[in-house]
């Protein structure tokens, strides 16, 4: 599987076209199923600004990265099992892709659908016989679809129940037993999420306690995440792509520990690019009378961003390995710089890692940072 070449050797890129976010990937380093152990993971250590003399730790290792007063800032989104299969009248299969819902009772959601072309308003897909129908109620703009849940059941009984996890497709393969449990983050408590925050996944209950006996605080936001985050940029000229819209919250206890930290002197470690976006969204919205006061909150964020945002609010970053042509790897680039993200990306193809959701993890610690060579 290739997406083109990594851009080594250019001086200076045009990262305004989508050419510049291009890099090769063999096919055997996509990471089909988790490690073993969710810390078990590598860990590749990429401080801004290096373009070499990158280490190489266990995810498990993450607390010789952090200092006592430091706080780690987790999305506790979790995710819904919102790909329904299904055949229509005729009996012909189909899929409905639940995205979003648009009401309290979780009864009507924007979907996409399976076939697009035969699935208008006023047909239904029967998910399993008298148990689950979706009905498609109206077309919407950018080809999805306002869609309604039928059964007996209450509407999250019988996704539970009837639905499949919405893995990610370059995993090439079905749902399995198992995937319950590790497309899920340990601490996911928030039910609403189309996709996993996967760089949460490689922590477990146990390296948490540590970093918090270490004197490391945790905090949680919610950024309920779409799978157009994880789409591919398709337009020549990035600025032009259009993010899809996604609810985040911070609460009130949370957005007092940032203040916290931040006035102690501590770092605020993102632990994947939706506490990024959500932190650095409502970040954009506060009149903190020079200094910097995040406000509690909630709401819609479309951020994108992108090399020559100005990070107001996030000083360290743990994420995973991305795909070519993502937002998520230009948030990166931005955090971390283009140079660095390439030659991390290089790295970590030549010491052979895993990526993509149940891969390993990347982090760019705060600066300035001793990074010794070994």
């Amino acid at each position: 599987m290739t997406h083109g070449s990594l851009p080594g050797g250019v001086a200076s890129p045009d990262l305004t076209r989508i050419e510049a976010w291009d890099y090769s990937l063999p096919e055997e380093l996509i990471a089909r199923y988790p490690a073993e152990r969710r810390d078990e993971s590598r860990l590749l250590v990429a401080p801004k600004g290096a373009e070499s003399g990158f280490r190489h730790l266990s995810f498990r290792d993450l607390s010789q990265l952090t200092t006592p007063g430091d706080l780690l800032v987790v999305n506790e989104s979790r995710v819904l099992p919102l790909r329904l299969l299904g055949r229509k009248p005729t009996g012909a299969p189909a899929e409905v892709l639940l995205l979003r819902p648009l009401t309290d009772d979780w009864v009507r959601w924007e979907a996409l659908v399976r076939p697009g072309s035969k699935l208008k308003p006023g047909r239904s897909v029967e998910v399993v016989p008298g148990e689950m129908e979706v009905d498609i109620e109206e077309s919407l703009p950018h080809g999805s679809r306002v869609v309604a849940l039928r059964s007996p059941l209450p509407p999250r009984s019988a996704l539970e129940r009837y639905g499949k996890l919405p893995l990610p497709p370059y995993l090439g393969r079905e749902e399995e037993e198992m995937d319950r449990e590790r497309y899920q983050t340990v601490y996911a408590r928030d039910p609403g999420s189309a996709a996993a925050p996967t760089a949460g996944l490689h922590f477990t209950t146990d390296l948490l306690d540590e970093l918090q006996r270490g004197g490391v605080g945790v905090a949680p936001v919610t950024l309920h995440v779409g799978p157009g985050t994880f789409r591919p940029v398709e337009v020549e000229e990035v600025s032009r792509h259009q993010m899809h819209s996604e609810w985040w919250s911070i609460p009130e206890a949370t957005a007092a520990a940032i203040n916290q930290t931040r006035r102690k002197g501590g770092r605020i470690w993102a632990v994947g690019t939706t506490v990024v976006r959500t932190l650095e969204s409502a970040a954009l919205q506060v009149d903190g009378g020079g200094a910097l006061v995040l406000m509690a909150g909630s709401g819609e964020t479309r951020l994108f961003i992108q090399p020559g945002f100005q990070f107001q609010v996030v000083d360290a970053l743990v994420t995973n390995f991305h795909l070519p042509r993502s937002t998520l790897l230009m948030l990166v680039a931005a955090f971390a710089g283009y140079p660095t993200l390439m030659a991390g990306y290089d790295e970590a193809v030549r010491m052979a890692y895993r990526f993509y959701s149940y891969g390993d993890a990347m982090v760019i610690p705060p600066t300035p940072f001793n990074n010794p060579v070994e």
